[in-house]
């Protein structure tokens, strides 16, 4: 029988007094998965108000649907979804001023036994391994990121450059947001990640490739991704989700 195996963790890091991520895996009616890692930001406890919001309201609206099976319902529903929680954090922020200019980002993606579709907003990712590699799925919406794309900075530049972690998009922080949302085949065998930037700040491409290459459970993968992150400076909340599409045998 074939299944999506998950798993879910989070850590604080080794610098931050509070973890303003956010994440989880949930199944609606029909049984298919919503896995969502949000990173939230703002000034006091701003960011994790934000990312919980984010990640409570989209859990509440998921564990009531059904009948997403096309991969255009799939991405009409977080289109639709996302968008109303975007306004209603951005709401939230307005009227209650210790959380003014709160956001967070989002990485969401809905799978089920032929495809997942996937959304994001901000620097959180989601990479697939399959067949071809490891490949980033999502663009992250930084400065730093539409330096490189325009050709001004190199990608090695853009490792140390010094506002990194300067978003052009995030939820909550507009009245209107765009998502960039697509759609993939997810087929036996594959496995997806989906982490904050306190996991590929931290860890490269070629360590993500080898840990999910690794012969180990999904929860030894994933401790060991927040193991490394912390090895490695630890500067930042470290949440991450693994999905991979199973045959059913013992392992992960």
């Amino acid at each position: 029988m074939i299944k999506v195996k998950a798993v879910f963790m989070t850590d604080r890091g080794r610098i931050r007094k509070l973890n303003e991520d956010s994440g989880g895996i949930f199944k609606n009616k029909d049984g298919h998965r919503l896995a969502i890692v949000a990173d939230g930001m703002g000034g006091h406890r701003a960011g994790d108000v934000a990312s919980e919001m984010a990640l409570e309201n989209m859990r509440q609206r998921w564990i009531e649907s059904e009948g997403l099976d096309t991969a255009e319902l799939a991405e009409n529903w977080l289109e639709k979804n996302i968008s109303e929680i975007n306004s209603i954090i951005y709401e939230y922020a307005a009227s209650n001023s210790e959380c003014e200019g709160m956001g967070t980002t989002i990485v969401a993606a809905i799978t089920n036994d032929r495809f997942a579709t996937i959304a994001n907003i901000g620097d959180s990712r989601c990479y697939i391994l399959n067949d071809a590699g490891l490949k980033q799925l999502t663009e992250d919406h930084s400065l730093v990121n539409e330096l490189v794309r325009s050709g001004q900075i190199s990608k090695e530049d853009a490792e140390n450059h010094p506002r990194k972690n300067v978003l052009l998009r995030a939820l909550g922080t507009e009245a209107q947001v765009e998502i960039d949302i697509k759609t993939i085949m997810f087929e036996e065998g594959d496995v997806l990640l989906l982490c904050s930037d306190g996991l590929t700040n931290k860890v490269g491409e070629e360590e993500i490739k080898a840990i999910l290459t690794d012969d180990a459970s999904l929860d030894e993968k994933a401790r060991s991704f927040i193991d490394l992150a912390n090895e490695n400076g630890g500067e930042d909340n470290i949440t991450l989700l693994i999905l991979e599409y199973d045959d059913g045998s013992e392992r992960g």
